[in-house]
């Protein structure tokens, strides 16, 4: 990795270097995805590339295995164009207070400042997310809503660009800001070679609601336990309010109380979601048709599951069924190394 040079008083950094923020216990895959992108050198693709240093404390663990050794102190953060925090391991505690304040001169000496999933905690800790929207992974994202009133959290998107401020929400969506960047950085053409030789989509469609998991209701005892199933049960019938309140031998209003103390939710929206979850299921694991599939779940025709489900989860069905169906294992005669894409490089 080439080395950021320091700053002088008066003049910029140059557009192209980019330091990463590390502490104690930063992620592995949020730390490899900037390395992967901006790291390498690409200059083959665009000359001149990027320079990227790795600034923090000597020794710091990576997913606690590795020991880093960086290039400088966090005090050299401020030197750089941008500035990348990766996740870290645990939300539970305030991130540190040297990293915070790092960061916080970076964006004051004007760098553009990134946070890839949990790296956000750090970005909201130093006031560089109160008033704006911005996103993290969608198992903290209640969290950070929580800890950080001023902060407009978005739980659905992969990714937000505030301009001078970006975050992202986990894991491969840190690939997905990674290469965003580029994109603004070097046009579209360029994020899409390097992306062709990472082996990655340059654009991946929807946002993190297709991959949130639907929470299961309370397990302990409750006046709606026999009602559910019951539900689940007639997903392809019109069910109203009324049928689930007759059922539960309850008026509309304590029904309406009960469902949102077991669900967090009005039993409507809670249908809705059984319903999407369904097709989901369905979408994943059998070749039934669009038209099939929104019966079964109640949702009446094609073109209603098809809206319905865009607007729920970001993406079309015929979308989500290409990117989670489940396939058998290929037979063993296959050529697993074979690709239709671009010659990688080494």
């Amino acid at each position: 990795m080439a080395p950021v040079a320091p700053a002088v008083a008066g003049v910029p950094p140059a557009r192209n270097t980019v330091a990463l923020a590390v502490t104690d216990g930063v992620r592995h895959f949020e730390l490899g995805a900037p390395c992967e992108v901006f790291g390498v050198d690409w200059s083959e693709i665009a000359d001149p590339w990027y320079e990227l240093t790795v600034c923090g404390p000597v020794g710091a663990r990576v997913g606690g295995r590795f020991r880093l050794e960086p290039d400088h102190g966090l005090d050299r953060l401020p030197d750089a164009r941008t500035v990348i925090v990766p996740a870290y391991a645990t939300i539970d505690e305030e991130p540190p207070g040297d990293l915070i304040d790092a960061v916080r001169a970076a964006h004051q000496a004007g760098a553009r400042v990134v946070s890839l999933c949990t790296g956000a905690f750090v970005l909201a800790a130093a006031g560089l997310l109160d008033g704006r929207r911005a996103t993290t992974h969608w198992a903290h994202a209640k969290a950070l809503a929580t800890r950080y009133p001023a902060v407009r959290v978005d739980p659905d998107v992969l990714y937000v660009d505030d301009g001078d401020v970006l975050t992202s929400a986990g894991k491969a969506a840190a690939m997905d800001l990674c290469l965003h960047l580029v994109r603004l950085d070097h046009g579209s053409a360029i994020a899409n070679a390097v992306a062709r030789n990472l082996v990655v989509p340059p654009h991946r469609p929807g946002g993190q609601a297709q991959f949130v998991t639907t929470p299961l209701p309370d397990p302990r005892p409750h006046p709606l336990a026999a009602l559910f199933p019951w539900v689940m049960a007639r997903l392809d019938q019109p069910l109203t309010v009324q049928d689930l309140a007759r059922q539960a031998n309850m008026s509309p209003r304590n029904l309406a109380r009960h469902f949102h103390a077991v669900t967090g939710t009005t039993p409507l929206r809670w249908l809705h979601t059984q319903r999407i979850h369904r097709a989901q299921e369905l979408l994943e694991s059998t070749d039934d048709s669009i038209d099939t599939i929104a019966t079964v779940t109640g949702m009446g025709t094609a073109a209603s599951l098809r809206r319905h489900f865009n607007r729920t989860l970001g993406v079309p069905p015929d979308t989500y069924r290409r990117t989670f169906r489940r396939r058998p294992d290929p037979p063993e005669y296959v050529n697993r190394g074979t690709s239709s894409q671009a010659p990688l490089r080494d």
